[in-house]
């Protein structure tokens, strides 16, 4: 029966896929094997699907006013910015940014939660769509063997668990991106993510009955999950900064520059909040 109703699905997806999603898709060059994946198991023709299916919301519900492509170089980097959303609208249109409006297009891989990659039928379309667990050894793997662009929030849960009263504040950085770019000499481009606290607004974490459940986090939202709000996206990329290093180096050394790219993020966010007219629009 799921079966079937995949094929129903997979064949209306298919209907969706027109001859610019075919050629985005086609330019990103994935190198599949014979069976349809890549050696991390993504799908391009599945990829086809949903970027087909995201593109309605990138242009028409979230209507996304991207600046600052050009500020991306070729070859690996690290799309460092704030998480918000509640269900990561946030990193699937920065990943939709980047295949339909970068020239050339680019396959952006996402450094998911563990609890993501651990969910019935989600992990397996985060597989699909070539979105990997956020564990250091995946992402040095993706710069370093692909030399791919790879997305990281560096809050994590606290971020994309953010509550109304804390809307695009920074919630703090951890260190393991800065650490990632300098032992792998990668260049990270700060970007600004604003529309996102407004999609899903949340009043409580609800924390004790999330524990109850296994999950990080449970929103308290006036919105029906995993329905958002239309809200105006603006999203931001500023110049790639480049840090030298191992690595290695002691706290001391490190937090400075991770409060430097928590800088250059605020200052996007603020430019995006200032360029809005308003939430809707």
């Amino acid at each position: 029966m799921l079966g079937g109703i995949g094929e129903v699905l997979g064949g209306a997806l298919d209907r969706l896929v027109d001859d610019e999603i075919r050629t985005r898709v086609a330019r990103l060059d994935l190198p599949a094997n014979e069976i349809g994946y890549d050696r991390w198991g993504a799908s391009p023709r599945d990829l086809a699907r949903m970027l087909a299916l995201v593109r309605i919301l990138y242009r028409r519900y979230f209507r996304v006013v991207t600046t600052g492509l050009e500020h991306i170089p070729p070859g690996r980097v690290l799309l460092v910015g704030n998480h918000s959303g509640q269900l990561a609208y946030d990193g699937m249109m920065v990943c939709t940014a980047l295949a339909l409006e970068a020239e050339p297009p680019r396959f952006v891989r996402t450094m998911i939660e563990r609890f993501f990659a651990q969910t019935a039928y989600v992990s397996v379309l985060m597989a699909r769509m070539g979105q990997l667990t956020g564990i250091p050894e995946n992402a040095e793997r993706l710069l370093e063997e692909e030399q791919a662009p790879v997305l990281v929030f560096p809050e994590g849960e606290r971020g994309g668990g953010r509550v109304w009263k804390d809307r695009y504040r920074i919630m703090g950085f951890g260190q393991g991106f800065l650490r990632l770019a300098m032992r792998t000499g990668t260049p990270i481009v700060p970007f600004g993510f604003v529309g996102g606290e407004e999609m899903v607004p949340s009043f409580s974490r609800m924390e004790p009955l999330a524990r109850l459940l296994g999950t990080p986090y449970l929103p308290l939202t006036p919105t029906v999950l995993p329905l958002p709000l239309p809200t105006k996206v603006h999203l931001s990329f500023g110049p790639p900064m480049r840090f030298e290093g191992t690595g290695l180096e002691e706290d001391d050394r490190i937090l400075p520059a991770v409060r430097s790219v928590e800088g250059a993020v605020k200052a996007l966010i603020d430019q995006g909040l200032e360029r809005r007219k308003g939430i809707f629009f």
